[in-house]
């Protein structure tokens, strides 16, 4: 009986390495064949097709299938172990979703009508297998992705790579002919693919006469997967399908998340797609509620826009279907409740998920000693006292500060200006409007042309700024600009740390603010000298207008988009891609990082003033 053990063993040892082999080239082809399905659908549904085309699509489809089968027998005869530690309950319920798909094929349809033909005709019906099909697809290129992670691969270049495979997506798409009306540029795709994708709204087309339902559709998925973020949704759908990553993984997600530790990284994944869609969800029905048998719409027609506007405004993309935005004459009057949906819808997306994570575990927590001092009489719960961190103080406070200001000084300056003729309310809702837009998102309710030199220099010094770190908003942040103007402050009264509530900020938080906002000047300052070239006909403020818009992914011009040749659209493409990546993460993606040292330089003043 030992020796048969032994021969058990050596024989598990003998073939164990081709069984490896075996499994690693199912996973490629599995990964091909996924890419493929993901393709075939695009260009199902993208194209026009035949009847003919249509009976290759099916047989492609079935291929899929097939191999999604052999894959997943595969794991589960010869290498169970594994992938029972590594699947979780969802991945195990798509895998019996996917056996399933064999009733029809081992059992003749039934004759009689009932219970048992409905049956066997759910899972034989080719919806079921597309969606089945399609969903086990993303999960695979998702745990490919994750798993590109565990390669220690540069977290920073494995980001901007993915924006700009997501963009190259997004412009393909458009071109379909099904996407617009009468077809458009590469560079227009291009052009409106980035602003999308990274969550800008500044466009070189009109949107709402160029892009078709479908169009539409592909511009709204590319704003939700630019502010949330492709690694947010691959690292969330791999993890919480799959389960178990290796340790190098979940470290580097954390990072990208800001989870406080890895036991709570998929809670806060969680948190992050939940709050996006609950509020995302809430800011539709208010919206819909808003403009209901107003707007000479269909109910479908009023959801459609509710839902386009309520992601559009969370992400902080500023994109409208409607003809010159959100200044159209539909919206402009009677319709303040939409300015003041779409600014909190705004504000909530700008100031950051973990802010708002934060937010939210506060409020539950305080509902908790309520419940406990109140209703249980638990007199002794002792109330905590550092609710809040830091960073969220400092954000809330900012954010606070920016919009009062803002609107004040926007409706002191337009009152008779670019508010003439409206209302008292109306003024104020457009001045609290257009003071969030410049800092996020690039709506627009009036003309930016026709506001005064003030305003627009405001508007600019707003758009600088931006909203929250790690949010969907762009700009320098309001966290590195206030770390600045707090060293600034420190520097002017001759103290020797830079502090605040009486926290004292790392000199590395320090350091990093000073870099990201002389980066962010040199590279506005780059984009501003190349249009100057390439556009001498604009004039300054437009140009510096544009490219701070660009950079700061807020998308407001004061209409010379459309007018920009090939050569200057490229140039915003490009501000866009590096105002939503990061300016300091770009670089330290291409630029090779330092070793840290154990040793020190003899330390030297370099005269200052």
């Amino acid at each position: 009986m030992e020796r048969l053990h032994k021969l058990f063993i050596y024989r598990k040892k003998l073939v164990r390495p081709y069984i490896e082999q075996l499994l690693k080239w199912m996973d490629i082809i599995t990964y091909v064949m996924s890419a493929l399905l993901i393709m075939t659908l695009v260009y199902e549904h993208g194209f026009l097709i035949s009847f003919q085309e249509i009976g290759v699509i099916n047989r492609l489809y079935h291929i899929v299938w097939v191999v999604f089968l052999v894959d997943t027998t595969l794991h589960l005869l010869l290498n169970y172990s594994d992938t029972r530690r590594k699947y979780r309950g969802l991945a195990w319920l798509l895998s019996v979703m996917l056996y399933l798909t064999l009733i029809p094929v081992v059992f003749h349809e039934p004759e009689i009508q009932g219970g048992i033909h409905t049956f066997w005709a759910f899972f034989n019906s080719r919806l079921y297998h597309v969606i089945l099909l399609t969903l086990l697809s993303l999960l695979q290129l998702s745990n490919g992705i994750v798993r590109l992670l565990g390669r220690r691969t540069n977290p920073s270049l494995i980001f901007a790579s993915s924006f700009l495979i997501f963009i190259l997506i997004g412009a393909a798409l458009l071109m379909l002919p099904r996407a617009t009306y009468h077809g458009i540029s590469f560079i227009d795709a291009l052009f409106t693919a980035t602003s999308a994708t990274c969550v800008t709204g500044l466009v070189s087309v009109d949107v709402s006469s160029t892009f078709t339902p479908e169009g539409l559709f592909i511009i709204i998925m590319l704003i939700q997967i630019g502010g949330l973020g492709v690694m947010t949704l691959t690292s969330f759908f791999a993890m919480f399908f799959m389960g178990n990553t290796s340790l190098y993984n979940q470290l580097v997600v954390r990072d990208m998340v800001s989870s406080q530790s890895l036991s709570s990284l998929l809670s806060t994944l969680l948190y992050i797609l939940g709050f996006t869609l609950a509020i995302e969800a809430a800011g539709m029905g208010i919206i819909f509620l808003g403009i209901h048998g107003t707007m000479d719409m269909t109910v479908r027609e009023e959801l459609a826009f509710s839902a386009f506007h309520s992601i559009s405004a969370f992400c902080n993309a500023g994109f409208s279907t409607l003809p010159g935005n959100l200044g159209n004459e539909m919206v402009m009057h009677g319709h303040n409740t939409i300015y003041i949906t779409i600014s909190f819808l705004i504000i909530l997306g700008g100031i950051g998920f973990p802010i708002l994570v934060n937010l939210y575990e506060t409020v539950t927590y305080e509902v908790k000693r309520i419940w406990h001092h109140y209703i249980k009489g638990n007199k002794r719960m002792r109330r905590k006292i550092h609710l809040y961190n830091l960073n969220t103080r400092i954000v809330l406070i900012m954010t606070a500060i920016l919009l009062i200001v803002g609107t004040v000084v926007i409706v002191v300056l337009e009152w008779n200006n670019a508010f003439a003729g409206m209302s008292p309310t109306d003024k104020w809702v457009q001045a609290f409007f257009n003071a969030t837009c410049p800092r996020t998102a690039g709506f627009s309710s009036v003309g930016m042309t026709t506001f005064s030199m003030q305003t627009l220099l405001l508007m600019v010094i707003l758009m600088m700024i931006g909203g929250g770190t790690q949010s969907t908003a762009g700009g320098v942040k309001v966290n590195v600009f206030a770390v600045v103007m707090l060293n600034l402050r420190a520097i002017l009264i001759g103290a020797d740390k830079v502090t605040i509530f009486n926290r004292e900020l790392s000199h590395d938080s320090i350091r990093r603010s000073n870099a990201t906002l002389i980066l962010y000047l040199l590279v506005v300052f780059a984009g501003i000298f190349s249009l100057s070239l390439l556009e001498p006909q604009a004039s300054i403020m437009a140009l510096v207008f544009e490219c701070t818009s660009a950079l700061s992914t807020v998308g407001s011009s004061l209409d010379l988009t459309p007018t920009l040749g090939s050569d200057s659209k490229l140039i915003i493409i490009i501000l866009m891609f590096v105002g939503r990546v990061g300016v300091l993460t770009l670089m330290s993606s291409i630029i090779k990082q330092k070793k840290i040292t154990k040793y020190r330089y003899p330390s030297d003043n370099i005269i200052i003033n």
